[in-house]
């Protein structure tokens, strides 16, 4: 009896201190804002895995790609796909998309005028300086009807291909973070959602247009190529997807952004 209950102590200790092989410290990058609200949801579902998520928050959207690409992340979360395939070439980054999380539509908002019609020849509009988000400004206002864009630059088209401008708009590139500052200086800014709300936009009220929920641009999960199969990362997916997170953002985040799984 005795050595049985020394055995039973025994492996009950080991069940005690013995944390599950497949356990991770993830590092997850983000931009502060929505992403970052998001993720620490997605903290508290995949404790159940036994993981720990490490939430980092970036104010910019180049940073991450690097930090993943060097290793000082497990995995990001921020960006789209058009975004991540001219980082991709630009950097020759061997970055993989491994999930999707949700779409945060892009609008136009303004501080001078109340509609789209009262846009006069020769007013300044400002965009987003980066390639694909540029692109995906452009082509909002094409869809819009205020410009005209080459069909050949397919997602990221530049000022270059814009092929008609009736009014000859200004467009005005600069950094994405700075777009909702800009909103003095000029008479429209078509910014993204993250930026939109730490500016206090609401991005279903504040916004004269915005784009429809089924745009191209679906936030990713992204990690290093060579770690796309790993258990963790499966995890990290599944916690992403939850049905706890879609009732987060279609609650919590009230419309601001929309589930895409």
């Amino acid at each position: 009896m005795r050595l049985l209950s020394t055995l039973a102590a025994a492996a009950a200790l080991a069940t005690l201190t013995v944390a599950p092989v497949s356990a991770k410290d993830i590092k997850l990058g983000v931009t502060t804002g929505m992403h970052e609200q998001v993720a620490e949801k997605v903290a508290e579902i995949i404790k159940a895995k036994g993981h720990t998520l490490k939430i980092i928050s970036f104010s910019d959207y180049v940073l991450p790609n690097q930090a993943l690409a060097d290793g000082d992340l497990d995995a990001n979360s921020f960006q789209h796909k058009p975004y991540l395939d001219r980082q991709k070439k630009d950097r020759n980054f061997d970055l993989t998309i491994v999930g999707t999380s949700f779409v945060a539509p892009m609008a136009v908002y303004s501080d001078k005028i109340k509609s789209l019609a009262d846009l006069k020849a020769g007013d300044s509009i400002a965009i987003p300086n980066d390639p694909s988000n540029g692109g995906r400004a452009l082509l909002l206002l094409a869809r819009l009807g205020l410009i005209e864009v080459d069909a050949k630059a397919g997602l990221t088209p530049g000022a270059a291909d814009v092929t008609k401008n009736p009014k000859n708009l200004k467009i005005v590139e600069l950094d994405a973070a700075q777009l909702p500052r800009s909103l003095p200086d000029v008479t429209l800014a078509a910014i993204n959602t993250n930026y939109a709300l730490e500016a206090k936009l609401n991005p279903t009220k504040d916004s004269i247009a915005r784009e429809d929920a089924d745009s191209p641009y679906a936030n990713v999960i992204v990690v290093q190529g060579k770690n796309q199969n790993e258990a963790w990362v499966k995890d990290l997916v599944a916690a992403y997807n939850d049905a706890a997170i879609r009732t987060f953002i279609t609650n919590d985040l009230k419309g601001a952004v929309v589930p895409a799984f």
